[in-house]
């Protein structure tokens, strides 16, 4: 049995440091406001039709990462001295990478990072990197990959004079945060260096002016990022708000998921840091633009409203080989202002050789419509307006973050939900049954969870380590 007085210890330091942190609750008369009473911990549990594994997750106000077993039972925690920004991941060799929110006050706009941290099993820190200045900021999601390197999306900061020579007619504030990606190879304790990146700036295309840069008729080039002001105000200046990042080793592929444009964009990474920003080269030919694009076709000129079907989706991701639908993309369908949020699964017309097939002007990307969707009856119920995510399981099962109620459930291809667990921490610490669950400043619930994840019981993280419980579930009443 591991010893729980270390356990008890970390947990005391990280109800200290969740204390000290900046993340306030909030009780007013708004009715969104206002504190929730829901059972907490386990609330079902289908041994037979459940699949087994470890589920790793960061509550958003909490300065601890739990990995805990199907009972709910914790296995291992790691404190850092700051919140999740946003997510973390646990690799081969046991290690957690965490993302850390280090309120860079030069970036305002929902999932601000900068800085990535690594602890081994035991939670004693083995490497860290910050990348936040006032030009530039890491945020949201980073992706692990297969050869030890890290993806981690990035914005940078354009100044109003840029954005106008840019083609953006209308600017909300005096700058815009655009997004950019860098993959990078770590090394002593301290160390990066940044080995490829690709900027969205490199992308654009705008039909507002043709005296200034990146004029051209949208329709005809669905490769680009076409600039589309937002209402009288203009653009916000956190314009992509991309929010997740993947990697697909076998096509040499990245999909960003891009809030803003209610779509997820497909880019070819075997191109070096020089092709990315052009048009040409990499396996595609097609440089640094765009291969497949999904979510949202009028932001192509291929397409009206009435054809949009994401609505400030998050955690766009391919299924990972092996596994049910491998290759297809799920994504957490957010469903901002229709009142319900639903996870989709699409075919993608990738074909054999990585490419997409070439579109006609005014021709959409397909699918029309996904091959396989989940919400929950009633469908308000898994609602979460941001964050979330969901991931497809190895015995065909999906699972899923209802972000903002700390709401995880596990469910079958045929939409039964065999798994479900509510989570019992807020920004100061662990909660019991009958606790009112207060809510954060943009009335996110305060147990809430950026995104979930599962390893295999099998995973070489477990290898040789001592799995046993260190603290009791909560099981609801």
């Amino acid at each position: 049995m591991k010893n729980t007085l270390l356990y008890t210890i970390t947990f005391a330091l990280a109800l200290f440091l969740a204390a000290s942190g900046t993340a306030t609750a909030v009780d007013n008369s708004d009715p969104s406001m206002e504190p929730v009473k829901q059972k907490l911990g386990i609330i079902k549990y289908d041994k037979k039709k459940a699949w087994e594994g470890y589920t790793l997750y960061a509550p958003k106000h909490f300065n601890t990462t739990h990995i805990m077993d199907m009972d709910g039972r914790l296995i291992n925690t790691w404190t850092s001295e700051y919140e999740p920004g946003q997510s973390v991941y646990l690799l081969e060799n046991g290690n957690l990478l965490h993302c850390c929110f280090t309120h860079n006050t030069s970036f305002i706009g929902g999932g601000e990072g900068g800085r990535l941290e690594e602890y081994n099993w035991e939670g004693d820190m083995v490497w860290s990197m910050w990348y936040s200045d006032e030009t530039k900021l890491m945020h949201h999601d980073i992706e692990p990959m297969p050869n030890g390197n890290i993806l981690a999306m990035v914005v940078e900061k354009k100044s109003k004079e840029q954005c106008l020579q840019a083609g953006f007619n209308r600017v909300r504030d005096d700058y815009l945060f655009p997004e950019y990606i860098v993959e990078i190879e770590r090394f002593g304790s301290q160390g990066y260096e940044v080995v490829w990146e690709w900027h969205v700036w490199d992308h654009l295309i705008q039909d507002n002016d043709f005296s200034k840069d990146n004029y051209g008729i949208i329709a005809e080039h669905p490769e680009l990022v076409s600039i589309k002001s937002s209402g009288r105000r203009g653009v916000r200046a956190f314009w992509n708000h991309g929010n997740s990042i993947d990697y697909n080793p076998k096509l040499d592929q990245i999909a960003l998921n891009a809030r803003s444009q209610n779509e997820f964009w497909v880019i070819d990474h075997s191109t070096t840091t020089e092709e990315a920003k052009g048009h040409t080269g990499g396996k595609s030919g097609k440089g640094g633009d765009i291969v497949y694009r999904w979510g949202n076709p009028a932001m192509y000129g291929a397409g009206t409203r009435a054809d949009q079907t994401l609505l400030m989706q998050h955690d766009s991701q391919w299924i990972s080989e092996g596994r049910p639908g491998e290759g297809n993309m799920l994504i957490y369908n957010n469903g901002k202002g229709r009142g319900y949020s639903s996870v989709v699964e699409i075919i993608t017309p990738v074909k054999k050789d990585g490419s997409y097939p070439e579109l006609k002007p005014g021709e959409a990307h397909l699918p029309k419509q996904a091959t396989w969707e989940f919400t929950t009856d009633p469908k308000e119920d898994m609602y979460s307006t941001e964050i979330s995510g969901a991931q497809r399981l190895p015995n065909g099962n999906t699972l899923i973050c209802a972000g903002t109620v700390g709401r995880f459930l596990e469910v079958t291809h045929d939409k039964e939900v065999v798994w479900e667990y509510i989570v019992p921490f807020d920004g100061a610490g662990p909660l019991k049954q009958g606790d009112l669950i207060k809510r954060d400043s943009r009335g996110h619930q305060m147990n809430a969870v950026f995104k979930v994840t599962r390893y295999s019981p099998d995973y070489p993280a477990f290898k040789g380590r001592d799995m046993s419980p260190i603290a009791e579930s909560l099981m609801a009443q």
